[in-house]
């Protein structure tokens, strides 16, 4: 293989998202999800892999195998939001892999709630829809945005409405229904869709396999 075949992203910066955020509700509890960053890792090494020069921004903590990539640490979606305004510029791909709240606690108690026999009520509101604000910003012009979708029913249905309201280059949904794929797990199971539809159907395999995969699904675009 030729050498700008197989290094087809050499220097070019790629911004990853990972993890799932965590949503304070006081100084011990949050409201959170299951993902565990590992798509988000695997990905960004993926990208490594072929030359890219990777920020990953996670919100769960990164294994060490991640040498040689700018790994951001955050917890909260507006920090995940913060994040990507200091480091996408000058991106050429987007990859949000990251399982973003979409809710989180109108009030933050700055002390530990402590227990009782009544029940417990907490107000949320909607946390900002990232991709939209980056969308209304400029930061994404020129960027090539791939996003994620989990879902439980309707898969492409559903992800197919996401790619068209976030205005998505390319969406990957995966059955986090599942136990045996997906979130906290070292496989998935994904389909891959642009605007004309389906476009790829990866079938169940370890996530190093799935990240490669998806990679060559971008790379098959942008040629």
């Amino acid at each position: 293989m030729a050498r700008a075949e197989q290094y087809w992203l050499d220097g070019t910066r790629v911004v990853v998202t990972g993890g799932g955020t965590r949503e304070p509700i006081d100084p011990v509890r949050y409201i959170g999800n299951r993902s565990s960053g590992k798509m988000g890792n695997e990905l960004a090494l993926a990208a490594a892999s072929v030359g890219a020069e990777v920020t990953l921004i996670t919100a769960t903590d990164p294994t060490p195998s991640l040498e040689g990539i700018e790994v951001v640490g955050v917890d909260t979606a507006a920090e995940m939001h913060a994040a990507l305004l200091e480091w996408l510029p000058g991106a050429r791909i987007l990859i949000m892999a990251a399982a973003v709240a979409d809710y989180r606690p109108a009030r933050i108690s700055a002390i530990k709630i402590k227990k009782s026999t009544g029940a417990l009520t907490l107000d949320l509101e909607p946390t900002e829809d990232i991709l939209a604000s980056l969308r209304q910003s400029g930061l994404r012009d020129g960027i090539f945005v791939v996003g994620f979708a989990a879902e439980t029913q309707d898969l492409v249905a559903n992800a197919r409405a996401k790619l068209h309201a976030k205005n998505l280059d390319l969406i990957v949904v995966n059955d986090v229904g599942r136990d045996d794929i997906a979130m906290n797990s070292d496989f998935n199971e994904v389909i891959v869709i642009d605007e004309t539809g389906v476009i790829d159907e990866i079938a169940r395999a370890p996530k190093h396999e799935i990240a490669a995969a998806i990679l060559r699904d971008i790379h098959a675009r942008l040629r």
